[in-house]
């Protein structure tokens, strides 16, 4: 079987089980209280509490990402940009140049800054405006695919923390000074990561490339002049297939929605019973996103962090590991994590103060700067498996999607079987490094 044909397949399943993304999240609220519950004895009620918590605990890092979007976006439309995007344009010819100029030029792009992947969605529009043959779904899951080695570059977050003076592990007393982006960004081992993402993860994804059968840009667009205005109900509507697989039930799921509605507006009433009519700014804002869940019918940070279940996982995980083995611990459980939390700072916020415990436990005499270099590997490769992992959730689709989606008719789950099988390449291949490659 052919990786065209694997690929192929691997569409055609995500497509009938993945959701959409706001329900993926509300799928993920969901899973995470519930462990949160089973595995720390958290009540309904702090469950409840920490995932509002948790909203605001997110505005600083959310208006952060979304300025480096815009100010990524601002600088793909200046004349110098779009002068150099034509003049590339005009020099490729074939599917086949489109897709890795797509897949390499975007990695480099976002070794400088993640928010650059808007560069590389706008060249890919306007590369798929120009040549014949380019299935844009397959595009667009090429465009998503390089903006994951964001990890390896110059905007890396947790690299960059731990370079950060007065950083929390700092004054937590868990580290007594920074740790060098030389020996992080600049180790064997990231240097080792960041040729994978150039060329063996390019090298998985170009085997895959439709070639029998593709859907180009043109047979997507929405026609405006034909489009009428419609409600809200009637868009999801027209999205339900006649016979409606398990993504198109959960989008429609009016049980989904409700139950999270309920668990947002039993916070609401618990706050009011025990304060009185104490409203603010950030309680408005919520009882409105509630209210919006429960009238529209159908379709976390917070959770982890208030109720000790990500230091749960970590201290577990780590309780497990050896000297030898928790680079590949630590991958492992920035992978999963990354689920619930999916921010690399975020995470390393939970997850670094259990795990860089550990290391000084398993360091021991060995001097501070075996344990330092440890540290660093360690960090590298929460930060690997965090970003792997976005792969296998659609939330940062939301990066592309507004450039390479404006006025076409797509679904992130009619893209995200592309990217299965370079995750499954580049997991193992990454993980390999973080288990042998040291950083210094």
């Amino acid at each position: 079987m052919t990786l065209e044909r694997i690929g192929s397949l691997c569409v055609e399943g995500v497509r009938r089980w993945l959701p959409d993304p706001f329900v993926f999240a509300l799928l993920l609220t969901l899973i995470t209280g519930a462990s949160a519950m089973v595995w720390v004895g958290a009540s309904p009620l702090d469950v409840a509490t920490g995932w509002y918590d948790g909203f605001w605990m997110l505005l600083e890092f959310g208006m952060q990402m979304v300025l480096i979007l815009a100010t990524g976006y601002a600088i793909a439309l200046s004349t110098p940009v779009t002068g150099l995007i034509d003049r590339m344009a005009a020099r490729i010819t074939s599917p086949g140049q489109v897709y890795l100029v797509v897949l390499v030029a975007g990695g480099l792009l976002v070794f400088v800054s993640w928010g650059w992947v808007v560069l590389t969605a706008v060249l890919a529009r306007e590369l798929a405006s120009r040549v014949k043959g380019i299935d844009y779904a397959y595009l667009i899951a090429a465009t998503y695919l390089s903006s994951n080695a964001w990890v390896v570059g110059l905007s890396s977050s947790i690299p960059l923390l731990l370079n950060t003076p007065g950083n929390f592990l700092i004054e937590n007393g868990l580290l007594s000074r920074t740790i060098p982006v030389g020996q992080t960004l600049g180790s064997p081992l990231n240097l080792a990561v960041a040729a994978v993402y150039l060329v063996v993860s390019p090298a998985a994804m170009w085997l895959m490339r439709p070639r029998s059968t593709v859907v180009e840009l043109d047979d997507l667009v929405v026609d405006s002049a034909d489009s009428k205005p419609t409600t809200v109900a009637e868009d999801a509507r027209t999205l339900l297939a006649a016979d409606p697989a398990l993504s198109d039930r959960l989008n429609t799921s009016v049980v989904l929605q409700t139950v999270v509605a309920l668990m947002g507006l039993t916070y609401v009433a618990v706050h009011f019973v025990r304060n009185g009519f104490d409203l603010n700014l950030n309680l408005m804002i919520f009882v409105f996103l509630m209210l919006g869940l429960v009238l529209h019918g159908t379709p976390i940070r917070g959770i982890m962090l208030a109720t000790g279940l990500g230091k749960a996982i970590a201290l577990w995980m780590s309780s497990v590991a050896t000297l030898e083995t928790i680079p590949a611990v630590a991958y492992v459980t920035g992978g999963i994590v990354n689920f619930s939390i999916p921010s690399a700072g975020g995470e390393w916020a939970v997850l670094g103060p259990p795990l860089v415990d550990a290391v000084r436990e398993l360091t021991g005499g060995l001097g501070p700067a075996a344990f330092e270099k440890t540290v660093a590997r360690v960090a590298m490769a929460v930060a690997y498996g965090e970003s792997l992992t976005n792969l296998l959730q659609p939330f940062f689709l939301l990066t592309v999607l507004p450039v390479m989606g404006a006025g076409v008719k797509i679904q992130a789950r009619d893209l995200m079987g592309y990217v299965l099988v370079p995750f499954a390449v580049l997991f193992v291949t990454i993980g390999l490094l973080v288990a042998l490659v040291p950083v210094g």
